[in-house]
């Protein structure tokens, strides 16, 4: 049976050419974008800034709402493209912008589970891989390497940029499918089809809605679908990668989802948290999400 890690790991994520964590404190945080900075808040910098004020200068703000809710806006300091600019990581290009929602179009916290990803099918390139709440696409393109992908998302929006993504980066001929889909929906179709699948990732947002208007809330909805996601894997499987984000939520938790779910599959379940350390020596990690994973080597 998987046995449950329950010492709590930190995926760390590290500065690269086009993006880095600058400086964060009093509830914000300081990054670089390729050639533009960018300031956003962020709960979970509870301390003082490294660099004084002066320093603290940007292209752009987004300026919260004031409701628990979220809301709020960008502020720009400069002319930023609204449509975008070209970034990439490794050999993924993809392109970045200022969304209503403070994103910029991926969330680099997830670069050390890319490369988690790729390492447990190294050496593959028929490996069948799907990507639940997919986002614009970047996690696919990066297991595109490994062999054929089912990207989901419910978004139209979210699909097209993650094509647009492919397309930027060289890789409209990959094996990967593009579904605008409700996920949870699509992974009990797939259970019913008696599919299978070598590795999972499943990025789940807090409340969501489908393209029909399916009404998605993590604490009722994450069990069904990781049960879900257990029987498309076998004990020839390699991963299943779980995310959690904005939820009072502890990592133990979903770490103990995943032990009752794979309980009778071998391999290793680990959970911790995801961050991004600061650049610079002595750079501090700042806390993103809370990750749970089963991985067979």
């Amino acid at each position: 049976m998987a046995d449950l890690v329950p010492q709590p790991l930190v995926m760390a994520g590290e500065a690269w050419s086009d993006y880095g964590l600058i400086d964060s404190g009093n509830g914000r945080k300081l990054e670089r974008y390729g050639p533009y900075r960018f300031i956003r808040p962020e709960p979970q910098a509870m301390w003082q800034p490294r660099l004084p004020d002066a320093e603290w200068q940007a292209d752009a703000e987004f300026i919260p709402g004031s409701d628990e809710d979220g809301g709020g806006r960008w502020h720009f300091n400069r002319e930023v493209p609204r449509d975008g600019w070209e970034l990439a990581w490794n050999e993924v290009k993809f392109t970045a912008q200022c969304t209503p929602f403070r994103h910029l179009g991926f969330f680099p916290d997830m670069a050390p589970v890319w490369e988690w990803m790729r390492g447990q099918l190294s050496g593959r390139d028929d490996a069948q891989t799907m990507n639940l709440f997919g986002y614009t696409g970047v996690g696919s393109l990066a297991l595109s390497q490994c062999g054929p992908v089912t990207h989901v998302d419910a978004s139209k929006k979210s699909v097209a940029q993650a094509r647009d993504n492919a397309a930027l980066s060289g890789m409209e001929d990959r094996s990967i499918r593009w579904l605008i889909d409700d996920a949870a929906k699509f992974t009990a179709r797939e259970v019913r089809r008696e599919r299978r699948y070598d590795g999972i990732i499943l990025d789940p947002p807090k409340f969501g809605r489908g393209p029909k208007n399916e009404t998605w809330r993590l604490e009722d909805s994450l069990p069904g679908l990781i049960g879900d996601c257990r029987q498309l894997l076998d004990a020839d499987s390699s991963f299943l990668f779980l995310t959690v984000y904005a939820v009072r939520m502890s990592a133990l938790s979903i770490g103990g989802l995943l032990a009752e779910a794979f309980a009778d599959l071998p391999g290793t379940i680990e959970c911790g948290e995801l961050a991004v350390r600061e650049e610079g020596q002595g750079g501090r990690l700042l806390p993103t999400a809370i990750f749970a994973r089963w991985s067979n080597a």
